[in-house]
């Protein structure tokens, strides 16, 4: 994002130590001796350059730089603003051209705001303005933030609105610029279509060292959430400012630890660079835990944030634009994708495999409806084109007005329960066709003898469907002969535990007998006892008949020895 700044000032007591005459001022804007300086903007979460803010600076041939808290009351005074901001802006429309060399596409992803002061925001000819200038330099007015300060709002609210209006129909977005110092800051944000929300210094500043600050800041952020704007940090020093903004939502943030103010001439190079500073962590050291607690009770805050960090389940929160507003460690682990990289993204852009599956159930989320037991494929980690298996559930997150906000997000990496499933049905496969091209007919039972299942050709062997079959059923297809000795010895067996070992015959009823050979042993449990019998039932009618056939042929072959011998 550019930013280019034309910020309203109030007087400063250097004011009277340097009377510039109204004809030097005038001069010194036609000469473009007053030009634009631009400080970096940069995505806290990554250390990325989102932009620049452009802030105002006077190059006096006698007095050298003259910041803009010298001679910008005078302009407003006089009425040389809007002549002053329309030479800032063209410049700064101007010097995007001279960017030109940096990296492809680079600069469309950056935006211009222009910080307009209270005169200006009673002009109705402001946006026209705007317009002209962004049009004279071929700048995108969709890439244009226009920032207004809070005392700019006080006076004709109807007019401001109304210029607001005509700003938001040119592509225009706005910023409510010094969050917090100024009056009536609820009714502006209620009233006014603003696009972003900026945190002044002064609670940036001293939020490291006093509570209330935190909790201000804090409180900031969670109201830009929760009417969807983007929340901006000025004044960010150090690297712990940056993190605790980010620990607390904040999206921005500018100030000295990504660099001061620079002429047009040396943004190429900070534009080269792109990342300025390291990424944010994804929490403060623990002995800065205390600072955690400023964004909710102390206890509460505590204890969820155990939770959610130490759930076995991967966890997320999306927004209502699906992007990402938290994520713990398990789902980092899940995706092997970092916490930093995915806050503040949206799930198309850093999973769009998976946001394909899943995008038609997120719609249904913020509908309202809870889903559960959704199965989405992903990337696995490390590449080579192998896949994961996660298990999604979705969650309605409403408000205290019963209005969905977002949604919550639990994950389980079942790969390898779906492995061993898929092995489970392959092995049942291997089984079942196993049992159904063998000649033999498996069969269970449970302790007292009743039969609890056989393989699917006893139907055809006995004219017995299984349901008849099951606990004592089987009898009805045993020979009327063999019942008795067949009893006999499964009684003996059912009582000592021994190995059955009985061979009778079965039939479908239509008066033809099989014989078969029944087989079984006990399965123990860990006491010895007896919990269920697994047996096998073989067809050895071929083996009946060529023994028969045997015996004959010895019989006949007997009374042939004895007739020889009695010749």
């Amino acid at each position: 994002m550019f930013t280019a700044n034309v910020r309203s000032v109030r007087y400063c007591p250097n004011m009277a130590a340097q009377p510039f005459p109204l004809i030097d001022l005038r001069s010194a804007i036609d000469r473009r001796e007053v030009m634009p300086y631009f400080q970096p903007i940069v995505e806290l979460r990554s250390g990325q350059l989102w932009g620049f803010e452009v802030l105002t600076r006077w190059h006096h041939a006698q007095l050298g730089v003259i910041p803009p808290d010298q001679f910008i009351p005078m302009a407003e005074s006089t009425g040389l603003i809007g002549h002053l901001s329309e030479t800032i802006l063209a410049q700064a429309f101007a010097s995007v051209q001279a960017f030109s060399a940096t990296p492809a596409g680079f600069l469309d992803r950056l935006t211009l705001s222009v910080n307009v002061s209270p005169v200006q925001l009673r002009d109705r000819s402001l946006p026209g303005q705007i317009r002209s200038a962004a049009e004279l330099a071929g700048f995108p007015l969709r890439q244009l933030m226009i920032e207004i300060t809070e005392s700019a709002l006080v006076g004709n609210m109807e007019l401001a609105l109304a210029i607001a209006r005509d700003l938001k129909s040119l592509q225009i977005r706005l910023a409510l610029d010094d969050f917090g110092t100024g009056y009536a800051s609820l009714r502006h944000l209620h009233t006014l279509p603003f696009d972003e929300l900026k945190i002044d210094r002064s609670f940036v500043h001293s939020m490291t060292h006093r509570r209330e600050s935190r909790k201000i800041a804090a409180a900031i952020v969670g109201l830009g959430h929760s009417l969807g704007l983007t929340t901006v940090a000025e004044g960010v020093e150090d690297k712990k400012h940056a993190d605790m903004l980010f620990y607390l939502g904040c999206e921005l943030g500018q100030g000295w630890l990504y660099g001061q103010p620079i002429p047009a001439r040396d943004v190429p190079a900070i534009l080269e660079k792109q990342t300025l500073s390291a990424p944010a962590g994804a929490a403060l050291l623990a002995a800065d835990m205390a600072l955690h607690l400023e964004v909710a009770p102390a206890q509460r805050l505590a204890q969820l944030q155990a939770i959610y960090e130490g759930a076995p389940v991967g966890l997320c929160f999306l927004d209502r634009d699906f992007r990402y507003i938290s994520q713990n460690k398990r789902l980092s682990e899940i995706s092997s994708t970092p916490l930093g990289p995915r806050l503040g993204r949206t799930v198309g852009e850093v999973a769009p495999l998976a946001f394909l599956q899943i995008e038609p159930y997120l719609k249904r989320a913020l509908a309202g409806e809870a889903i559960s037991g959704l199965e989405i494929l992903t990337q696995k980690p490390g590449g080579r084109g192998e896949m994961n298996t996660i298990l999604v559930s979705l969650q309605p997150a409403r408000d205290e007005a019963n209005e969905v906000v977002g949604i919550s997000i639990a994950a389980v990496d079942i790969t390898d329960r779906k492995r061993t499933e898929q092995a489970l049905r392959e092995s049942e496969d291997h089984y079942r066709h196993t049992v159904e091209l063998s000649p033999h007919v498996p069969w269970t039972a449970d302790p007292e003898g009743r039969i609890l299942g056989a393989g699917p050709r006893w139907e055809a062997l006995t004219g017995l469907k299984l349901s008849e079959t099951l606990g004592y059923g089987w009898r009805n297809a045993v020979h009327p002969d063999d019942l008795g000795p067949t009893e006999e010895k499964w009684g003996a067996s059912l009582r000592t535990g021994d190995p059955v070992d009985v061979e009778f015959r079965i039939g479908p009823g239509n008066g033809t007998w099989r014989w078969m050979r029944s087989r079984a042993a006990a399965r123990r449990g860990e006491n010895g006892e007896i919990i269920r019998w697994y047996g096998m039932v073989e067809d050895i009618e071929d083996r009946k008949r060529a023994e028969e056939a045997l015996r004959k042929a010895e019989k006949r072959l007997e009374g042939l020895l004895k007739t020889n011998a009695a010749g």
